[in-house]
């Protein structure tokens, strides 16, 4: 049975988890938003103490707080950052929109890790010391998302651009059958089309970079509207700069305090990237599927790893699960994108107060992409198998091969041999052999064999 305490705040006496290390204010937004059952991430937690820690050193540096202050709160805000508390952060993403639950969830504990008998540390007093929520909040998740793309999401799309790129060249003379509205085209190699995965990837890469310098400009200082009141001369610059130090980021104080946290534009440009990227590899997985397809009934062109059994009724059954997942990721990735869109829409007058959910969508994108290009790469890409005969197959018996022959003979006359050549199921060649164009010396059989060579027609690119 849970042993309770008795807290106050400015509302009255508060109920409060007798071992708990938060303090009424938490309780109260534990009890006022019981949706969802998800918290802020770890991450994100781990931001606001950073905030936090910078803070305390800052505001004794200025003479805000005295030097045992700055001292007991930056060694309990260093314990928060490095995931010791992490238990102690209960209260529902769907909260205030501001954040201000959470804010004072991380001033409460602070507070109580660092304050000694002799030494009482105030969450509101000398915690939250020439800060507000109003420019704490938005300030830690740019916090988290810079760290969560810079160390997770940035190189596992590096990890996944490369792997495609060695299949590009260890298939650069793997001809194929090219494909234009899932219907034979014209010649391509297994390289060619890896390459171009590869490039998708690579400008997700320079997207997601090009959204950093706005990722790193820090509201902190502008406390309640923008206007910094309650902060002392210096405070941001110097709370900034800690931080940059501490993280080794390049954070940098907002360029206007008022757009800062009246808009979130920079994380609706940030998920806007993710979304792109989403797109790109829905394609490169998809054409993965398809390419993989079979074993007999399907294109059959490589051969995906086999990591698990496919069915629960079929024997023997493998399926593309890696290329499925990430799919899905997409899929989740695409409809976090549409939630901070219309979240980023919802800065009234001098603040935007959707914050948490933008958070949190914002940092499982950058999670579960980063997970997942781990795995296409690692599980899927990296084993890969091109079927070089079955390809070889594929291109020669495509009728877009004719389409060489427009120069020799003309477009309706090849149309003739490609139509021919479904219709009887024979090779352009024969078919080209069987309508009389080589007998009529309309084409002579060297040409011919030259220009339905099929490697002849993936060009240099």
């Amino acid at each position: 049975m849970t042993e309770y305490r008795i807290e106050h705040d400015t509302m009255g006496e508060v109920k409060v988890p007798r071992e708990a290390l938060y303090r009424a204010q938490t309780q109260r937004a534990v009890e006022n938003f019981p949706i969802s059952g998800k918290r802020l991430t770890a991450a994100h937690i781990h931001a606001l103490a950073q905030i936090k820690r910078a803070a305390a050193i800052a505001n004794h540096e200025l003479g805000v707080v005295d030097e045992a202050r700055q001292d007991a709160i930056v060694e309990a805000a260093d314990a928060v950052i490095a995931g010791l508390h992490d238990d102690q952060f209960p209260i529902d993403v769907f909260q205030t929109g501001s954040g201000t639950s959470s804010n004072m969830n991380v001033n409460e504990v602070i507070s109580t890790l660092a304050s000694r008998e002799d030494l009482p540390i105030h969450p509101n007093d000398h915690v939250n010391a020439s800060q507000s929520s109003n420019d704490v909040f938005p300030s830690s998740i740019h916090i988290a998302v810079l760290a969560a793309l810079r160390e997770h999401l940035l190189p596992k799309l590096e990890g996944l651009a490369q792997s495609l790129e060695k299949k590009a060249e260890e298939w650069k003379d793997v001809v194929t059958s090219g494909r234009t509205h899932l219907m034979d085209a014209t010649p391509i190699t297994l390289g060619q089309e890896f390459s171009g995965f590869a490039q998708q990837v690579r400008y997700g890469i320079a997207r997601v970079k090009a959204t950093q310098g706005r990722l790193a400009e820090l509201p902190l200082g502008g406390t309640a509207v923008g206007t910094g009141i309650n902060t002392p001369a210096g405070f941001s610059e110097r709370v900034i700069e800690l931080i940059a130090e501490h993280m080794g980021l390049p954070f940098v104080e907002a360029a206007n305090h008022f757009e800062a946290q009246a808009a979130q534009d920079s994380l609706v440009e940030t998920s806007g990237a993710l979304r792109v990227l989403a797109v790109s590899l829905v394609k490169i997985a998809n054409d993965l599927r398809w390419m993989g397809s079979g074993p007999r009934a399907g294109i059959g062109e490589i051969h995906l790893p086999d990591l698990q059994p496919g069915s629960s009724i079929m024997p023997g059954k493998v399926n593309p699960v890696i290329p499925e997942a990430t799919v899905q990721v997409a899929a989740q990735v695409i409809g976090n994108d549409a939630a901070i869109a219309f979240a980023g829409s919802q800065g009234n007058f001098n603040l935007l107060v959707m914050l948490p959910v933008m958070a949190q969508n914002l940092l499982e994108s950058i999670e579960i992409l980063g997970n997942v290009a781990q795995a296409l790469a690692t599980k899927t890409v990296d084993g890969l198998v091109a079927d070089e005969g079955r390809c070889l197959v594929l291109a020669e018996s495509s009728p877009s091969i004719v389409t060489p022959l427009n120069r020799f003979i003309g477009y309706e006359n090849a149309a003739k041999i490609a139509k021919h050549a479904v219709k009887e199921n024979v090779t352009i060649k024969q078919a080209t052999l069987d309508l009389g164009f080589v007998e009529r010396g309309e084409i002579d059989e060297e040409t011919l064999n030259r220009v339905l060579d099929v490697r002849t027609m993936v060009g240099k690119n």
